[in-house]
């Protein structure tokens, strides 16, 4: 016996966009499920953030470049409402990603968010997605995400992105480091929550602020290990806290390096460890250290965000 796929009104589960649907969306688990589809690594900033007069539903960024994406949900059919509202939120918070998601898109919509993508030059990228809910028989309903528009090539290079990823034993190293951080900080007790692993050298935990977040860094080839404070395109908020260097790594127990990096939009400071990854013992010992390190980090510098 097979069952039999139904399709069910958004609203039967969501009543509500801002109270209910945006903030389902907001949790790591359910935005993962739009990562997964649209091929961006993205955490979430705010909701509900201002932009003049309106309000953005979901502020986010793309994990380690910090650009900006920004996310309207539409538990309807598509409008100009709301079509000239991403477009206003796109201005006013230089965004490099726009996220539509609606239950259906009107043909001129459509057309729309095409030529949209079509002037931008790859500077900015509009995204509509479809959204859908699924159950068999008596299950739980099931979310799913369908793109409608994107950017030309951007399946391609996505494709492109995933073939070269499944053949990097480096990257298979690091997916499996990472997870095991994952279930250390979560055996441990850590304040750090972890994340979602991904394949990359960076694993990323978020503070509780859209200013800064906490990275760990993981070189293979250079041997070394590194927990980042990491600051995105605010050069003021790093020389407000430079002013309190001294007392925060009183408070920490150790010193940092304070890097503004001029030429770069973000600044960090970091602190460093040399070591080769090159056993279970060695690994374990690295977990205990980003732990060590990175639970003061997070609890010394948002104390002194908020100064």
């Amino acid at each position: 016996m097979l069952g039999k796929l139904q399709k069910m009104d958004l609203r039967e589960i969501w009543k509500h966009e801002a109270l209910d649907f945006t903030k389902w969306l907001a949790k790591e688990e359910n935005i993962d499920i739009l990562c997964e589809e649209i091929g961006l690594d993205i955490q979430v900033l705010n909701t509900e953030v201002s932009v003049g007069s309106f309000s953005v539903d979901i502020l986010a960024e793309e994990t380690n470049t910090g650009n900006k994406v920004i996310i309207e949900n539409q538990l309807e059919t598509t409008n100009h409402d709301h079509l000239g509202k991403l477009i206003t939120y796109a201005s006013g918070l230089e965004a490099s990603y726009v996220i539509w998601i609606f239950k259906d898109i009107r043909e001129e919509h459509r057309k729309a968010i095409d030529w949209l993508n079509e002037i931008s030059n790859g500077d900015v990228s509009f995204i509509a997605i479809q959204m859908e809910l699924w159950k068999i028989g008596e299950s739980l309903p099931a979310p799913k995400f369908n793109v409608v528009c994107s950017p030309n090539n951007w399946a391609t290079a996505l494709k492109i992105a995933k073939s070269n990823d499944t053949l990097s034993e480096n990257r298979v190293f690091q997916l499996d480091f990472w997870k095991g951080l994952s279930e250390y900080l979560i055996e441990n007790r850590s304040i750090l929550k972890p994340r979602k692993p991904r394949a990359q050298h960076w694993y990323d935990f978020s503070i509780g602020s859209s200013q800064a977040h906490i990275a760990f860094i993981l070189s293979m080839r250079e041997g070394f290990i590194r927990c980042d404070f990491y600051i995105q395109d605010n050069k003021e908020l790093f020389q407000k806290l430079f002013g309190y260097k001294e007392v925060i790594e009183e408070k920490l127990g150790f010193k940092m390096d304070w890097q503004e990096l001029p030429d770069a939009k973000a600044s960090r400071v970091a602190i460093r460890k040399d070591m080769k990854i090159d056993s279970e013992a060695r690994k374990n010992e690295a977990y205990g250290w980003f732990k060590a390190v990175g639970e003061p980090v997070a609890k010394v510098f948002q104390e002194y965000l908020r100064v």
